[in-house]
């Protein structure tokens, strides 16, 4: 791969088209690519196929919007600030959206899989559970399963026999997103990624995706972030542009740089539990507003403030905790 090209953050999204399969980086409500989920909406992206090791808030807001046509995972919410992902429940049982469920450990193999070039990885996990039962194959009950899509495996899973010990195990199928969207604390300016705290999937879920979009808090050069390749996640060759947006993952957290706006959450959690007010929530914050830049206006610099991680601790020692 080339090295990766710098945009803004419209330019970025703006390659990704309807129906494409991607994946995300961090965790539940941790370092998730918010601004350009706020831009995938407003850019009126549809049918996209989502696939990641868990769901948060990136992922039941685009949910919502109406931008996703397919969902593979193991589990969505916001965790103490909006337990489970209520548009996913919500677009579900109305059927415009289609739920391929997991384990986590599952779901993992598939993304490592990717990952490494392999077409399987094996697995015991989730053995003698419902969660092989095959009147819960969603995408083979709606006709996906037929080979015409070659992002999605012909079998959910394989039920082999063990040939050097005996006794039965599962073949997970690879997952190869068409995009990965990666928010991140530093990039380099030849796209070398630099993750601060808990990695997470990153990693697989980068390299196992045809192509690489790096949001990141700072661009910073080569030079200085190779002084130290040890704290280095993923080379540049496997990027494929960079966008440099501070507050990029806001509401949700990213290590070292701000903390997770859990009252934020907690609202859009509050206010999005049928169509009517995701709708509004997303015309208010979404589609009133032109850009990321506005939005961060428009959460106000004390807030943000609040927010900002202390360098000399990693985490805000402003905003207000939970006390026992």
């Amino acid at each position: 791969m080339a090295k990766p090209v710098r945009m803004n953050l419209k330019e970025a999204v703006a390659q990704i088209p309807d129906g494409a399969m991607l994946t995300f980086s961090g965790f539940t409500i941790w370092r998730r690519p918010m601004a350009a989920v706020y831009e995938m909406i407003r850019q009126g992206k549809k049918d996209l196929h989502l696939v990641e090791v868990n769901g948060g808030t990136h992922s039941d807001l685009l949910i919502g919007a109406g931008c996703v046509k397919i969902w593979e995972s193991c589990w969505i919410g916001h965790e103490l600030f909006g337990k489970i992902g209520a548009n996913l429940a919500r677009k579900a049982e109305a059927g415009e959206v289609i739920i391929e469920d997991y384990s986590h450990v599952q779901i993992l193999y598939r993304m490592a899989a990717g990952s490494m070039g392999l077409p399987y990885l094996p697995t015991y996990a989730s053995m003698g559970t419902d969660m092989l039962n095959p009147a819960y194959d969603n995408l083979k009950t709606a006709g996906l399963r037929d080979g015409s899509n070659p992002k999605i495996p012909k079998k959910k899973y394989e039920i082999v026999s063990d040939p050097f010990y005996g006794g039965e195990l599962l073949h997970m199928p690879a997952a190869n997103p068409d995009w990965c969207i990666a928010h991140v604390q530093m990039v380099g300016e030849e796209g070398t990624v630099r993750v601060e705290g808990q990695l997470y999937s990153d990693s697989e879920a980068i390299k196992a995706s045809d192509n690489v979009i790096i949001v990141a808090e700072q661009v910073v050069s080569e030079d200085y972030i190779r002084r130290e390749p040890t704290r280095n996640l993923i080379s540049g060759h496997q990027v494929s542009c960079i966008v440099e947006q501070p507050w990029g993952a806001h509401p949700t957290g990213c290590f070292g740089c701000y903390e997770t706006d859990g009252s934020f959450i907690q609202n859009f959690f509050k206010s999005t539990r049928s169509q009517e007010g995701l709708d509004a929530w997303v015309k208010e914050w979404i589609h009133d507003i032109p850009d990321y830049e506005t939005y961060l206006e428009r959460i106000g610099i004390t807030r943000l403030e609040q927010l900002r991680a202390n360098p000399a601790f990693g985490y805000s020692t402003t905003i207000k905790r939970g006390t026992r």
